[in-house]
């Protein structure tokens, strides 16, 4: 007996010896030895820790191929990465300027239209050419509705999203957004913009809104309701109103200060556009911000260089079957914002997108256009840096994380990576997190 005890005893040891030596073999994983291999492996155990679909890609241009992929050739719903492709639907069919509007003097008469241009009397991008041209004119102001095919909501928008901002309604001619605003600083008496809405909104003082919500739009109507109880001392809120051409030509007439009337009637064959803001402008605002009128407007505005009937729908198979038909894997696109679950594209597909933008622009005019890590945007609290290193898009749904773009590694390499995340029940954050230090250990590392 005792000498088996001995005897297990050795060959524990001479275990214990062998194990401690193979663990002290195994080497740091520095620069040098970094490379495809340890960036697939990151992933995969970044997909069991947080169980989810992941695909990934990276490519290097200079190599011309991919560095690792990862179910790159599966299908995921993109969220607001869809906005890369709307960004290069509008480089190949926008010029320099937005259309403002079309309009066309008859006697003493001045007949107008939209044409899809989100950015009057826009909150944040602050233009006003289209207004002080309506403002300013001696003529009397006819406004036509152009003919829309597009739906306010696009196919699998949720509705119960009706009363928050990032789900405006899609139309000819949006104002103010299409949202309207509230506003309260320190308990003082709270602003409503555009004013014609102040008429529409009442307070319930007796009740506690069971979402926490201080305003609440009817779910058919633009009547709201003020929760005084939930509503916090300093506010900024937005809320969609619905829209439609008698609501638009109301709006104007309020905002402009004089008499607009609705004229129903075929738009004339020939018509003067009125140049607005600059694309660019729209574009890097829709691309930091994901801001998904923007977005949404920007479609409706490409269908008018080929048609004068304007629709999403449109623009979008026109541009699968003019620019886009060599992707790898042909992409379900149906809007322009990301919102609609019913998109689905693959990392792989993503990397050829961004090579195209990457042939339209040089980088030194493309990359500053996206979101930028650790600067005012989407990624403003991820990626910091003195010098910026990560150049993309994330698009976020329930269940949904992914970011997209470029990133500069500190070996002088621009790669451009898709990073996809599906059907997860932990929060963005901790998504975000995952692939926040996967990809700072690439551009430290590679």
């Amino acid at each position: 007996m005792q000498k088996c005890s001995v005897s297990f005893y050795l060959l524990a040891v001479l275990a214990f010896i062998q194990v401690s030596c193979v663990t002290q073999k195994q080497p740091a994983v520095t620069a040098e030895t970094y490379g495809p291999a340890t960036i697939l492996q990151r992933v995969q155990e970044s997909e069991k820790k947080v169980n989810r679909f992941v695909g990934f890609a990276l490519y290097d241009p200079e190599l011309g191929q991919m560095v690792v992929e990862h179910n790159a050739d599966k299908y995921f719903v993109p969220a607001s990465n869809t906005k890369l492709f709307t960004f290069y639907a509008s480089l190949k069919m926008l010029g320099d300027t937005i259309p403002a509007l079309k309009y066309k003097i008859s006697g003493d008469s001045l007949l107008f239209w939209g044409t899809g241009d989100p950015t009057f009397t826009h909150m944040d991008l602050k233009n006003s050419i289209a207004f002080d041209f309506l403002k300013n004119r001696k003529e009397k102001l006819y406004y036509i509705e152009a003919p829309f095919t597009s739906t306010p909501f696009a196919t699998n928008w949720s509705w119960d999203d009706y009363n928050y901002y990032y789900q405006p309604e899609r139309n000819v001619f949006p104002i103010h957004g299409n949202i309207v605003k509230f506003y309260r600083k320190e308990n003082s008496p709270y602003t409503t913009s555009p004013a014609h809405f102040k008429a529409s909104v009442k307070a319930d003082t007796a009740k506690l809104q069971p979402q926490g919500d201080s305003f609440v739009r009817g779910w058919r109507t633009n009547n709201i309701t003020f929760y005084p109880k939930v509503a916090n001392t300093s506010f900024s809120v937005e809320v969609p109103f619905i829209t439609s051409p008698e609501m638009t030509v109301q709006l104007l007439a309020d905002t402009l200060k004089r008499e607009v009337k609705l004229l129903k009637r075929t738009i004339p064959e020939t018509a003067t556009i009125l140049p607005g803001l600059p694309s660019d402008s729209v574009l890097k605002r829709m691309l930091q911000v994901s801001d998904n009128l923007l977005a949404e407007q920007l479609m409706v505005l490409c269908t008018g260089t080929i048609s004068d009937t304007l629709s999403v729908e449109k623009s979008i198979k026109y541009v699968l079957e003019n620019y886009l038909q060599d992707l790898p894997d042909k992409p379900v696109w149906v809007d322009g914002s990301g919102l609609s679950s019913m998109n689905m594209f693959t990392p792989r597909t993503i990397i050829a997108l961004l090579q195209k933008l990457q042939q339209e622009r040089p980088a030194e005019k493309l990359l500053p256009m996206l979101a930028v890590g650790g600067r005012p945007g989407t990624f403003r609290n991820i990626y910091k840096a003195d010098v910026p290193f990560v150049f993309g898009k994330s698009g976020t749904l329930a269940h949904v994380h992914n970011q997209s773009g470029y990133i500069k590694t500190k070996s002088g390499k621009l790669l451009l990576f898709s990073f996809m995340n599906n059907n997860f029940k932990e929060s963005s954050a901790e998504i975000r997190e995952e692939m926040v230090q996967i990809m700072t250990e690439v551009h430290e590392k590679y």
